[in-house]
């Protein structure tokens, strides 16, 4: 079994055929983890992993949702289902070049979400998107364990979440980023996981235009060709970079 630690199969994208994609996806061996980005996802994502093996959720509020009433009480109580395994997706998004308010609001938001994994003793999926500067020096301090999902940074803003001990994610991201390859090279196969990001971000070898986890597939394989080793070993060592950071249930 290997996992998808990054997949939106509570995202109304698979409403149709959710029940048979999940029963496809755990058939070829792969698990996953349902990523919340709301408290209506994230109560869908327990709610899935509830109803399988090898299925686990997290429960989170996306910084796009910054402006959302923040129902930390509910958040808590979803954190603690036995079939959570982290804190998100939280983080920092100024793609859309969003004012000092709500900037400030998101930061407000992240930093409330960090308390709440700190309290509970779960790790972080961060998001970070043209923040990657603020983002470091809201967590530089905190003491905290997690993964930068769907990291796109250069070399030198890798290194710094490393020394934090940080996970870094990896997706379809990697087939376009200019700085994928170089970080893919110099990263040490012991700080990444692999991940889909469904239904966004469809590795260019895959069919459809709709990303599944069986995908996580192609990310692996794209790994093992740059960093010129054999597929079995990204696939060994970050199943168990994912069992140690969410304490997955490998079974």
């Amino acid at each position: 079994m290997i996992f998808d630690t990054h997949a939106h199969l509570n995202f109304k994208d698979y409403d149709e055929d959710r029940k048979e994609l999940l029963q496809k996806t755990l058939d070829k061996g792969v698990g996953m983890i349902n990523v919340g980005a709301d408290l209506k996802t994230s109560k869908k994502a327990v709610e899935i992993a509830q109803k399988y093996e090898n299925v686990y959720a997290t429960a989170g509020v996306h910084p796009s949702h910054a402006n959302d009433k923040l129902e930390l009480d509910i958040l808590k109580e979803l954190a603690q289902d036995k079939k959570v395994v982290a804190i998100g997706e939280v983080g920092l998004d100024y793609f859309r070049k969003p004012d000092k308010e709500e900037i400030e609001k998101q930061k407000e938001v992240l930093l409330k979400q960090i308390e709440l994994a700190q309290d509970e003793n779960l790790p972080l999926v961060l998001h970070c998107r043209k923040a990657h500067s603020d983002m470091l020096s809201l967590i530089s301090e905190k003491d905290i364990k997690g993964v930068v999902h769907c990291f796109s940074g250069d070399w030198e803003t890798a290194k710094r979440y490393l020394d934090l001990d940080l996970y870094l994610g990896f997706n379809g991201i990697i087939y376009k980023n200019p700085y994928s390859k170089d970080v893919i090279q110099k990263i040490s196969l012991s700080k990444m996981i692999v991940e889909t990001d469904c239904p966004f971000l469809l590795p260019p070898q895959a069919e459809g235009g709709r990303n599944e986890p069986i995908n996580v597939r192609y990310i692996i394989k794209e790994i093992a060709n740059i960093k010129n080793i054999k597929e079995i070993e990204v696939e060994k060592q970050t199943t168990k970079n994912a069992e140690n950071l969410f304490k997955l249930d490998n079974s």
